[in-house]
């Protein structure tokens, strides 16, 4: 068989992913703080993109850094008081003599102590500029920062550090101290070994336990410690009940955890009754006690979208104007620039790149207006009466009423917060798996359900603990159909006990408040 060169013209569609359309779908996951460094770093490398007036850095490029200075008038230094803010005129003191000023203010304004015999006047200069630096002035309004304010956070290791010197007088255990708290972790444990800490210093280990026997006394209780069982024991020490009982207890932390509390009562030695009242002291006590001392900063969220009732019943969705990213096209430095021939291509390049950005940049804000707007009219029941009405909602049921893609929706919906009535939640907490209904009733979602069960929980008589099947028959008459198993699984994700765990914990619970 011959083989043969031969030319075909051929038509076929396809979906590309061009660079852009990428980039397009990474704005829309992009979180408010991810695409506020997005667009700076867009707007530094692209010439033609800037930021509106009174926004982003100082002197920046554009109309938005070289606005004009509204004008003043002609004769605003006269010292006249027109009902507007304004500042002291240097002809106001500089045109009149102490004896003037005393007699037309009525106050002395004489030097009462010169040190020349000469009359002193006034330095008005000087008390104008103090009077525009303090906290109260207009002037400082504008620079008033409250973290100005604020006292600096004391870290564990500095409040260790003030107490070393009152148990370590001699200064070579004060230097192996310091090592030791350079040591500890955030829950204030001790993370070495003393002899390994023995010989990177160059010490005894019997030197070091010293040391460290002198630490784990210092503020907080159990700082310094090794585990848990160390932690607790040196509480207890420091209350003065840390007897053979309670060491026992402390020794065995594994029975506890497993809630083995019939061989707890054999190791101890005690009976029911004074196991409860262990248990109860051990709960009073701290697993961590340097984590009071943390120095992670809280990062505050701020809503993509704001949810307020409006004047016809029904609700007002807007799009949180402070997460909205502005950024401008400056066409008329392009028309300006564009005319070198040398530039063109590359400015070219830069105002298409521009306007694709702003496009997108709009093109987000509506698509996060559809669906936040979408998930409002399916969550009404939730806005008015609260969790017990979240309806059961997918991804999908939103998709198809806005008519885009699940995957569109998903992406909107991904670190995106609303902020209604009942509080801030994130967007992907309206999206519950739906629960059937007793005899075909509406389904209930299982946010909902979970939210029963807590309230069922928390309610309960502590002489009438209710089982896993008491509860499937009392959300049963509440037209829940749910199974002991999937009741089980909620329980144990929401990390409460079960039964027999909470009755002895509430037992134990009401003998301490009976104390």
């Amino acid at each position: 068989m011959a083989l043969s060169a031969n030319l075909f013209l051929r038509q076929n569609q396809s979906l590309v992913m061009t660079p852009q359309l990428m980039q397009s779908i990474q704005l829309l996951q992009m979180t408010h703080v991810e695409l506020t460094q997005f667009i700076a770093q867009e707007v530094e490398k692209n010439p033609l993109l800037e930021f509106p007036s009174g926004e982003g850095e100082p002197g920046e490029r554009g109309e938005a850094a070289d606005e004009p200075h509204p004008p003043q008038s002609e004769d605003a230094g006269d010292g006249d008081y027109e009902g507007r803010d304004e500042t002291l005129s240097a002809d106001w003191y500089d045109n009149g003599s102490p004896s003037r000023l005393s007699d037309e203010l009525d106050a002395n304004y004489t030097n009462v102590f010169p040190d020349d015999g000469a009359p002193q006047r006034l330095d008005a200069p000087e008390l104008v500029s103090q009077w525009k630096s303090m906290p109260g002035s207009a002037e400082a309004a504008d620079n008033y920062d409250l973290d100005d304010f604020v006292a600096g956070q004391v870290s564990l290791r500095d409040h260790l550090a003030q107490q070393i010197p009152f148990v370590l007088p001699d200064m070579a255990d004060r230097l192996v101290a310091q090592n030791l708290v350079d040591r500890l972790d955030d829950a204030g444990y001790l993370q070495a070994d003393v002899a390994e800490a023995g010989e990177r210093l160059g010490a005894d280990a019997e030197d070091i336990e010293r040391v460290l026997l002198a630490l784990q006394t210092l503020d907080p209780p159990g700082v310094f410690a090794r585990n848990l069982a160390e932690c607790l024991a040196i509480q207890l020490r420091q209350k003065d009940r840390y007897d053979p009982a309670m060491q026992a207890l402390v020794e065995n932390l594994e029975l506890l955890a497993r809630r083995d509390f019939a061989t707890l009562k054999r190791l101890c030695g005690v009976d029911e009754e004074d196991l409860l009242d262990m248990l109860a002291e051990i709960r009073q006590l701290n697993p961590k006690p340097g984590s009071s001392f943390e120095a992670g900063v809280s990062e505050a969220i701020m809503p993509d979208v704001v949810v307020r009732p409006s004047s016809d019943g029904g609700w007002l969705v807007e799009l949180n104007p402070d997460t909205l990213p502005r950024v401008l096209v400056n066409q008329s430095y392009f028309s300006h620039v564009a005319k070198n021939g040398e530039d063109h291509a590359f400015l070219s390049e830069c105002l298409q790149s521009a306007n694709w950005l702003t496009r997108s940049l709009d093109q987000r804000a509506k698509t996060i207006m559809k669906v936040a707007s979408e998930i409002v009219r399916q969550q009404d029941a939730f806005l008015l009466h609260g969790v017990d009405h979240l309806r059961p909602l997918n991804l999908k049921t939103v998709a198809e009423a806005i008519k885009m893609h699940e995957s569109t929706v998903s992406r909107v919906t991904s670190n995106k917060y609303m902020l209604t009535p009942r509080g801030l939640f994130e967007l992907k907490y309206f999206f519950t798996v739906s629960i059937s209904a007793v005899e075909g009733g509406d389904s209930h979602s299982a946010e909902a359900v979970r939210h029963k069960i807590r309230t069922l929980i928390l309610q309960e008589n502590p002489d009438a603990v209710l089982s896993d099947d008491d509860i499937v028959d009392m959300l049963k008459k509440g037209g829940i159909d749910l199974a002991r198993r999937t009741v089980a699984k909620y329980r144990e994700a929401m990390n409460i006990a079960s039964s027999v765990q909470r009755r002895r914990e509430k037992r134990a619970l009401a003998k301490v408040a009976g104390f």
